[in-house]
């Protein structure tokens, strides 16, 4: 196998094809291949996941059926099978008690030489009473006395089919074998404060638990290793982040007089979080290093008004900014909530979307050349070639996990200098998946509500009360109220969830008549911004939606939003569509209708939506309940497979991994010391080929 330049050469053995070692020919390499284990290295990182305890006794009178013993038998007659598809099976005794080896497909040969008779052997595997007499199938162990006993507990493998535990053994045994001593990359305080072990002890007990507490992640041995697999993961992310930092962009520092036009407008102040995020975006532009942040805000936190304003800092310093959002709708609504903050700060704000054409787009391109207009809007449109900038200060990005990095890259080589950046998201994300998925950004939290957001009524109710449900809608509705109402996600297909929201509708504008209207991703654009508008002005009061609504639609008179089959909808998902209402000044209420039996999973879902409004608290219940891929969505998470660190649990270790590793490069950019030296050494070891070449332009 030809290795990378620059690989250590102690490290080569572990990166040999796995097929060098004992006992794995082509099939097991095949088996092997399937877990993801391609090298003696990905086999020394794959710890056992449970274990065995096997109970030494003197004699068979000890035993407490069914369990796992270790016992010295003398080994009597052999009962070959009477016919096919009858067990092997071999009578033996301690002298006062008896016991049946059972051997299923058995060579006669293999079973002769192992358990001679008369002879002496030590037996380990379970013993079960069979007709009242103790037997044991298939013994895990047989050995001479003299040999080294079987483990009091024995650790278990994951394993594939093709392959055994006593395989799986052996080969990790040789894998381990070829791991060189290495030097320490942990800072000395964190692992006296802590207590670990050194990496090459860490990595031998992990393979040779003594009970069953040694297999927990907070256990010494194996907290360590993934501290050392999320420190090599967040030195990556720290040394991209400052590769992106090398890239200087240009400070931009206004001196806050359009800012100041805006705030006077404001109906109340902004909250401590939009201030801090505020200062933090104005002190990254203003300096001579381009600003890669990511602004997280919980439904509803104000993440716009963060956005115009750092827009407005652009603009002071002469230099015009974008912000793109991945839909026209969204993109559409963006430009009309800006629309009379940019007219109190007396600056031209203009939307483009991939509608626009002709006369109109060429007049639009000509003034945002010429610097005419000062912040557009608008969809991916912009990336088009003829979309050219006088003095592009800042992009804004909305809904981070829509756009890839190519995309991020792109957008980039806009300006002549790359702008700052600026990434909003609207999906709470646990901290330690922030600090997984973007380390290499800076994140800036909006967790305050402002204080105009009305609490949200949530409640449960049954699909078998539909009639009391739109009961109690006529009443409202008849007072003037505007309900969403979104139809269930039948399954993975636009079709079927087309196919429900379209019935739902049906009955509803037969029950409701004209004040019904009816949006989802399969209409014409023009179609759905024309029921859109409806609703907003108040022509229409009930809005029947796939989820096509879910992200930043904005309605502040809307108070009422029922999901129907909420049970088959995600928890951030659902969070996203309650924060639909609750904004604007009247009581609202979120109904989250279900179809009986509720699972113990979707019951789980239901009331901690129920119970709480804090985005952040119920992103951390859905990591707990899919795991950290799935919250994301596995197919954009872009998150690191780790081998052994869990980041549901070990969450805590990934922040402090993050300080190390900025903290470390600050006092060592070339990883020169004998730390960096080390820690170069754990980013081989744990596959950061790319960053590495990363360090020495440090």
């Amino acid at each position: 196998m030809t290795q990378p330049a620059g690989r250590p050469p102690a490290l080569f053995p572990l990166f040999a094809g796995i097929d060098t070692l004992p006992g794995i020919g082509p099939k097991g390499r095949a088996a092997l291949q399937q877990m993801g284990i391609e090298t003696p290295r990905d086999l020394a990182m794959t710890l056992p996941n449970s274990g065995v305890t096997r109970r030494r006794i003197a004699s068979l009178a000890e035993a407490r059926a069914p369990e796992v013993v270790t016992v010295a038998v003398t080994v009597g007659r052999h009962h070959p099978p009477a016919q096919r598809g009858r067990p092997w099976r071999v009578h033996c005794s301690d002298g006062t008690h008896d016991l049946t080896l059972v051997f299923f497909h058995a060579r006669r040969d293999w079973i002769e030489s192992q358990l001679p008779t008369g002879a002496r052997r030590v037996v380990s595997g379970k013993l079960e009473l069979f007709d009242g007499m103790a037997q044991m199938v298939h013994p895990d162990h047989i050995q001479p006395p003299e040999d080294p006993l079987p483990p009091e507990f024995e650790p278990v493998y994951p394993l594939s089919a093709g392959l055994t535990q006593k395989m799986m053994s052996k080969a990790i045994a040789a894998a381990m074998e070829r791991m060189p001593p290495m030097a320490e990359w942990i800072d000395p305080q964190l692992l006296a404060d802590r207590g670990w072990p050194g990496f090459n002890d860490a990595l031998t007990a992990a393979h040779a638990p003594e009970a069953a507490r040694d297999l927990s992640p907070d256990q010494g041995a194996r907290a360590r290793l993934a501290y050392d697999e999320f420190l090599a993961h967040q030195m990556t992310l720290a040394l991209v982040r400052r590769e992106k930092r090398r890239l200087k962009g240009r400070p931009t520092q206004g001196d806050g007089r359009l800012r100041q036009a805006v705030m006077a407008q404001l109906p109340w102040p902004p909250t401590g979080a939009q201030t801090r995020a505020i200062a933090e975006i104005a002190e990254d532009m203003a300096s001579d290093r381009r600003m890669n942040r990511l602004l997280q805000g919980d439904v509803g936190a104000g993440k716009t008004l963060v956005a115009m304003l750092a827009a407005l800092v652009a603009v002071e310093a002469g230099g015009q900014a974008v912000l793109m959002a991945p839909t026209e709708i969204l993109a559409r609504q963006h430009a009309r909530a800006l629309e009379p903050l940019a007219r109190a700060a007396g600056v031209r704000l203009a939307a483009l979307t991939g509608r626009d054409r002709g006369e109109l787009r060429a007049q639009m391109l000509e003034d945002l050349a010429a610097g005419r207009i000062n912040i557009l809007v608008g969809t991916h449109a912009v990336f088009q070639k003829d979309v050219h900038f006088q003095d592009l200060r800042l992009a804004i990005i909305d809904e981070q996990h829509r756009f890839g990095v190519a995309q991020r890259l792109e957008l980039s080589a806009k300006g002549a200098v790359p702008p700052d950046m600026l990434i909003m998201t609207a999906t709470p994300i646990p901290r330690s998946l922030a600090l997984t998925q973007y380390g290499d950004l800076d994140i800036s939290i909006l967790d305050e509500k402002p204080p105009g957001r009305q609490p949200i009524t949530t409640v449960m109710i049954s699909d078998q009360r539909l009639d009391e449900v739109t009961a109690r809608l006529r009443a409202a509705i008849a007072q003037g109220a505007r309900a969403y109402w979104v139809c269930p996600l039948v399954e993975e297909s636009e079709v079927s969830d087309l196919t429900a929201a379209e019935a739902r509708f049906q009955t509803l504008r037969a029950q409701f008549g004209d004040v019904v209207r009816l949006i989802h991703g399969q209409m014409p654009a023009e179609d759905r911004d024309r029921a859109m508008a409806d609703f907003a002005s108040g022509v229409a009061q009930i809005l029947v939606a796939t989820t096509v609504i879910e992200v930043g639609v904005d309605v502040p008179e809307a108070t009422i939003m029922v999901i129907e089959r909420a049970e088959n909808f995600g928890l951030a998902q659902l969070h996203q569509l309650r924060g639909r209402v609750g904004r604007g000044q009247g009581a609202s209420t979120c109904l989250l209708m279900y179809h009986s039996p509720l699972g113990e999973t979707a019951a789980r879902r239901l009331t901690t939506l129920r119970d709480t409004e804090d985005g952040f608290r119920i992103a951390e219940v859905d990591m707990e309940m899919r795991g950290a891929g799935d919250v994301i969505g596995t197919a954009q998470s872009g998150l690191p497979r780790f081998r052994i660190g869990d980041l549901e649990h070990q969450a805590g270790l990934m922040a402090v991994a993050r300080q190390d590793a900025r903290a470390l490069l600050e006092r060592d950019p070339a990883l020169e010391s004998p730390r960096g030296k080390a820690l170069r050494m754990l980013m081989w070891l744990m596959q950061q080929d790319k960053a590495i070449r990363l360090i020495s332009v440090g």
